[in-house]
C-alpha cells in the first residue's frame, strides 16, 4: 500500500483531527527512526501512520484497540510485519515486541504527544522553538503530559538509541511536518 492510499484509509476510519495529527506525528518519528537505523522508511512510516486506525471505534474498549486495527489492515492487504507492529503497540495484549519496527512504534507512540505538549505550552505554540534541553527537563516532570509514558519512551534503548538522541530525532522529524500538525 502506498502512503496516499494509507492516508485515505486512515481518514475513512479516524474522524478526530487530533488523532489524525497524532498519526502523522508518529509516522514522521517512525520515518526518522527508520532513516537513522537503516530500516525500511516506507514500512516504518505506514506502521506509524496506521497504528491507531481503530481508535475512534475502540477508545472506550482499550482491550480491543489495535486488534481491530490489525484486522482492518489485514483486510486491506498490508504486510504482516506492519500488522503485527500495530497489534503489539498496545501492551494490553501482552505480545512480544520482536522486530525493530515493533520496538520503534511502541516507543514513538507516546513521544509524539509529549513533544506536541511541549510545543503547546510555548507562547507561540510552535515546534520550531522547542529545544532538546526543554524536552529533557519536561521528561523529568511527572505532571507534564501525564499520559505520555516515560517508561514506554525510554524503551528506545531497545533500539540502541539513547534517550537524548531519540528525543532529538523525534523532535526534528516532527518539525519537518509542523504545518501539517498545526504546530
Amino acid at each position: 500500500m502506498q502512503r496516499e492510499e494509507a492516508l485515505n484509509l486512515l481518514q475513512e476510519h479516524l474522524k478526530t483531527d487530533n488523532l489524525l495529527k497524532h498519526s502523522l506525528a508518529v509516522e514522521a518519528i517512525m520515518r526518522g527512526v527508520a532513516q537513522r537505523l537503516g530500516e525500511d522508511e516506507e514500512k516504518f512510516g505506514l506502521a506509524g501512520l496506521l497504528h491507531d486506525i481503530d481508535y475512534d471505534i475502540t477508545a472506550d474498549r482499550p482491550e480491543e484497540h489495535s486488534l481491530l486495527g490489525a484486522e482492518i489492515l489485514e483486510n486491506n492487504g498490508l504486510a504482516d510485519d506492519i500488522i503485527y507492529a500495530v497489534k503489539v503497540h498496545n501492551e494490553m495484549h501482552g505480545l512480544e515486541r520482536k522486530t525493530v519496527m515493533d520496538r520503534a512504534l511502541y516507543a514513538a507512540d507516546p513521544l509524539s504527544g509529549f513533544i506536541t505538549a511541549a510545543a503547546l505550552v510555548r507562547p507561540d505554540k510552535k515546534l520550531a522553538e522547542v529545544k532538546l534541553k526543554s524536552l529533557k527537563k519536561r521528561f523529568k516532570e511527572k505532571a507534564f503530559a501525564r499520559g505520555a509514558s516515560r517508561e514506554q519512551m525510554a524503551t528506545c534503548s531497545e533500539l540502541g538509541l539513547e534517550l537524548d538522541e531519540f528525543l532529538s530525532l523525534a523532535m526534528e522529524s516532527m518539525k519537518k511536518i509542523a504545518p501539517e500538525l498545526g504546530l
